[in-house]
């Protein structure tokens, strides 16, 4: 039988991928976002706020999805408040989703904030120790990935559905105006030191340059949360989910360079962030997205240097374990450059970067 699925926050990084991939896998799909993207072919859009409970039920009242994935959040100004807004977004949705009665699987995307602390606390105070695994306990601090968690516990312990919760490091995937994206993000860079002759600095610590590290392709997340929803050794479990290799940045960042033709600055000895390396480069990314036809010229709708400063900049090694995975049966792997070069070359294409 057809699979009903429901992508919550479709025009994201995480959504936007899924979608393709379980339309391209004959699900029937509907894709949820304030803004449903119109350019996946076979998408079903459902327009709403998950904020708005009420627009919700009214948006959802007519759908009848056998999945749901909720691959979305919104932040706030405080901890206390991303709390507050994305715990009520994931219960008002499974609320406006209960009368139904259709929902068997729910899966709920977060990440490895659930062992770095959230933004106010990120990367401080006693954290565990990498390789980062599943089975450690919560850290003892406010973090809104545990209010959504909970939420979709008390959910599913109520209405009879099986869960399960994926855990990314840095996401490198294909979404335009997305709030986290590295690959955008560095692809844009070093487009404008190859044209201007500015320097490929690297923006972080010492600690990412020389630790080992690891990233998720938004490619392979959506086949996990694919076969998490229909394995069932894989219900009702919280899952990691990276490449499956590991790297030095002080290696990626050469070969990231290589690919733009550019030259790469290894770390300085002090952080060089990127918000500040980029922040009078607004007027030049316009220029030349004039002179090129490229689809996005406001440099930062398009970038989120803020986020790749705080992956780049962090003062520990972070290797996140995936073994719980494999002993269930998940063993897809991708190559960690080739993320990034299938993101630069599906960039060029789409008119992103030239």
């Amino acid at each position: 039988m057809t699979k009903t699925a429901l992508v919550v926050g479709a025009s994201g990084i995480v959504g936007n991928n899924l979608a393709r991939h379980l339309l391209a896998k004959g699900w029937n799909v509907h894709g949820l976002a304030r803004r449903p993207p119109a350019d996946i072919a076979g998408l079903k859009p459902v327009a709403a706020d998950l904020t708005d409970a009420e627009g919700l039920r009214a948006a959802l009242a007519d759908l009848r999805p056998s999945h749901v994935f909720i691959c979305t959040w919104m932040r706030q100004a405080t901890e206390a408040e991303n709390i507050k807004v994305n715990a009520a977004m994931v219960r008002n949705l499974l609320d406006a989703l209960r009368p139904q009665q259709s929902v068997q699987h729910v899966a709920l995307v977060t990440g490895l904030k659930h062992y770095l602390g959230p933004f106010e606390a990120y990367g401080k105070g006693a954290l565990p120790a990498s390789p980062f695994r599943e089975s450690q306990p919560r850290l003892d601090t406010e973090n809104f990935y545990y209010a959504q968690e909970d939420e979709l516990y008390a959910a599913a312990s109520r209405d009879g559905f099986t869960w399960s919760v994926h855990r990314p490091h840095t996401i490198i995937g294909y979404a335009i105006g997305n709030a986290m994206n590295m690959g955008v993000t560095l692809g844009v860079f070093a487009t404008i030191c190859r044209e201007t002759g500015r320097k490929f600095q690297f923006p972080g610590s010492a600690a990412q340059w020389n630790g080992l590290t690891d990233v998720t392709d938004a490619r392979l997340l959506a086949r996990q949360l694919e076969w998490a929803a229909t394995t069932e050794a894989a219900r009702n479990e919280a899952l990691n989910i990276v490449n499956g290799d590991v790297f030095r940045w002080s290696w990626m960042w050469e070969r990231i360079a290589g690919w733009f033709g550019v030259e790469p600055v290894p770390f300085s000895g002090e952080e060089r962030p990127l918000a500040v390396q980029m922040r009078d480069c607004g007027p030049v990314w316009a220029d030349l997205a004039a002179k090129h036809g490229l689809i996005g010229p406001d440099l930062f709708s398009l970038t989120s240097a803020w986020h790749t400063d705080a992956d780049l900049g962090r003062p520990i090694e972070v290797v996140t374990d995936m073994s719980k995975s494999r002993r269930l049966g998940f063993l897809d792997y991708q190559a960690s450059d080739d993320s990034f070069f299938d993101l630069f070359e599906r960039l060029r294409r789409e008119r992103v970067i030239f």
